[in-house]
């Protein structure tokens, strides 16, 4: 079908087609607010804060890391869902507050239709480690701690529905095992414990843990992915450890509020990728057992879908309290 514009009509959509990308590109126009879920210390908060010096400086504009601590990051993501929707403040998505949280209980947001997502950021394992004055120097030591005493050796995590507490929860599934789970606000707060030896184990996001367990401050007993961690390349995978098909990676990824202009969603996930590819980023996360994998939005929209679907029936059917 040929349709005539009249010329009055054509002139200001021509306007209006120029003023809007005009506008879009002209973010970042003021200082960004990058939402962390948990306190300073633990493994989100240090991505943040590697991220950060490379994408204040692409955008030209000061990044403010803001440390929103609870509910596994579900206040994070809440505080994110009224914030303005212009691109200046955005979020860490995870597996916590994405699919663990709104799996177990009524959160208050859509994970799908409460955001845009920006892209994945990284990929990490957690790290099974113990206080030295625990009497297991292995996890089959472990294993067999726990299945003489049920319910009995308490452990860390970083909050009820965090990866810690699913992978926790997997291992006791797949072992026979019951552990009694403490949770805390975050990885820093619950390393220091452990430290201190007021807790005696910890299911620890691996970057956490790594300088401890090199000091000797900590115990690793094993990693939960596939294979092990170049930053500790001694420690076993739990799998290699005793437990045949066990796998648990945690991965982070950016979130922006529900109708961010896609303009500003792209130039965000440009500088993104753009920092978590360079030489001295990726240096720095390897050195803490974590993997950059930035992806397109679209790309991490997929895989927070898929790992709803793995771990769904696992999450329903597991103790998170």
């Amino acid at each position: 079908m040929n349709m005539r514009i009249p010329a009055a009509a054509a002139v200001a959509l021509v306007t209006l087609g120029t003023t809007i990308p005009a506008s879009a590109q002209s973010f970042p126009s003021r200082p960004i607010r990058m939402i962390v879920g948990f306190p300073p210390g633990g493994a989100t908060d240090l991505v943040a804060r590697i991220l950060q010096p490379k994408l204040q400086e692409s955008f030209g504009q000061q990044l403010v890391v803001d440390n929103r601590p609870g509910a596994n990051g579900v206040i994070s993501l809440e505080i994110l869902s009224r914030s303005d929707a212009d691109g200046h403040s955005v979020a860490f998505g995870h597996i916590g507050n994405l699919v663990i949280s709104p799996t177990i209980q009524k959160v208050p947001y859509d994970p799908y239709k409460s955001f845009e997502p920006i892209g994945m950021m990284v990929t990490l394992q957690n790290i099974m480690i113990v206080h030295p004055s625990v009497q297991a120097k292995s996890l089959k030591d472990l294993i067999a701690l726990a299945k003489a005493k049920p319910g009995t050796i308490n452990y860390a995590t970083s909050g009820v529905g965090s990866p810690g507490h699913l992978a926790t929860v997997l291992f006791e599934t797949m072992t026979g095992t019951s552990l009694n789970h403490i949770p805390y606000k975050g990885g820093g707060p619950a390393l220091t414990d452990l430290i201190g030896g007021q807790i005696p184990m910890f299911t620890a996001v691996i970057s956490t843990a790594v300088p401890q367990v090199q000091a000797g401050k900590a115990r690793a007993l094993a990693v939960t992915g596939a294979k092990r961690a170049e930053a500790l390349p001694d420690v076993p995978t739990v799998a290699e450890a005793g437990v045949p098909g066990y796998q648990a990676t945690n991965w982070y990824g950016l979130v922006a509020p529900a109708t961010t202009p896609k303009p500003a969603i792209a130039r965000f996930n440009k500088d993104m990728v753009a920092a978590l590819d360079s030489a001295d980023v990726r240096q720095q996360l390897k050195d803490r057992g974590i993997e950059s994998a930035p992806s397109s939005p679209e790309a991490f929209t997929r895989f927070v879908r898929e790992e709803e679907k793995r771990w769904g029936p696992i999450i329903r059917k597991g103790k998170f309290e």
